[in-house]
């Protein structure tokens, strides 16, 4: 039986130094000082956009998250806000809370938006339909009125492995779990993937027809473990927020002035038809935990310091530092560039 974590709310602000081998590990070590942070991230954002860059401004994709609106108030600090476009992306499969949610995230910060709704251009590419096609060949039934998701093992479990399972709910509510032959998961993985290079594209036309710059809006969690499409929402000219936490980020979400709704929304991929979190697709941990658990392997605190710390065994702790090893090595490929023959 594992204790319980004591977490911080999301609007508690802390700022405390880390901690030193004379002090205990707690969830100390990820409070900042939003304040001075939002300074310093808003001076870096104006400088990489109008000199790095030479752009106007930057457009970013507004999902109604926190990653998304916390970037969108730090590039609306650095540059004004009417140099900052929101672009709002619902699809088939999108929450209706995401786009009411962006709008609310754009009003409260005084930024442009445009709404694009990709669902034809994924029809047009046969996004749904590819993926329905491969679902049907493990549940020949699967067809409208149905509702899909993946999902992945919890770290906790005691597998080495972080399995992935197919989730289908038929019209009357009742789900199914599978597990899925290697090439029926790869092409619903791709399939999917379209969806964030679309968007991707729909954010690079505005910011070339405006002289603009991409913001990307991942957090340090989803950057170091490759919780991104390459090409997709992995795509950006500056991506201001990578070096946060995601404890760091709510931080500055409630210094910045997010609203609540957004601070209190749980995070989601939005991407699959039925409801899902990102630590059920990807991450296997809430990202508080996830957090604390990174936090720890980066700076090199034992894992009989840690655990108990964060609520885990050191056996479970370790596990979950096997699962992030294993995903950093999958990121190497995501952030890679070409390769080349020649150095040009």
């Amino acid at each position: 039986m594992t204790t319980p974590l004591r977490l911080y709310a999301i609007d508690e602000v802390v700022a405390a130094p880390p901690p030193t081998s004379a002090t205990a590990f707690s969830a100390a070590a990820l409070a900042i000082d939003p304040v001075a942070e939002t300074v310093r991230i808003a001076a870096a954002v104006k400088a990489q956009v109008l000199r790095t860059l030479r752009r106007r401004g930057v457009v970013l994709g507004l999902s109604g998250g926190i990653d998304s609106s916390v970037t969108a108030a730090l590039c609306a600090r650095a540059l004004g806000p009417g140099r900052v476009l929101g672009v709002l992306m619902p699809e088939t499969d999108s929450d209706p809370e995401s786009l009411r949610l962006g709008r609310l995230m754009a009003a409260a910060i005084g930024i442009e938006t445009v709404v694009e709704d990709i669902a034809p251009m994924l029809q047009a590419a046969r996004c749904y339909a590819r993926r329905d096609d491969l679902i049907r060949t493990v549940v020949p039934e699967y067809g409208d009125g149905w509702g899909c998701k993946v999902a992945i093992a919890n770290a906790l479990d005691g597998s080495p492995y972080s399995l992935t399972s197919l989730v289908v709910q038929s019209p009357d509510g009742v789900q199914r779990k599978l597990r899925l032959p290697l090439d029926v998961y790869l092409g619903i993985v791709a399939a999917t993937n379209m969806k964030q290079r679309t968007r991707k594209q729909i954010e690079y036309f505005h910011a070339d027809r405006l002289n603009y710059a991409v913001a990307g809006t991942p957090n340090r969690l989803e950057y170091d473990q490759g919780f991104f499409v390459k090409n997709g929402d992995g795509a950006a000219d500056l991506k201001p927020i990578a070096h946060l936490y995601k404890t760091q980020v709510y931080a500055l979400a409630a210094h910045l002035g997010v609203p609540e709704e957004i601070r209190r929304r749980p995070p989601t991929t939005d991407t699959w038809s039925l409801a899902q979190t990102q630590d059920e697709f990807y991450f296997s941990l809430p990202w508080d935990r996830m957090d604390l658990c990174l936090w720890a392997l980066n700076n090199g605190v034992a894992a009989e310091a840690a655990a108990p710390a964060i609520g885990l065994t050191v056996a479970q702790l370790d596990n979950v530092w096997r699962d992030i090893a294993a995903k950093r090595r999958v990121a190497q490929y995501l952030h890679a560039g070409p390769l080349l023959v020649d150095e040009v």
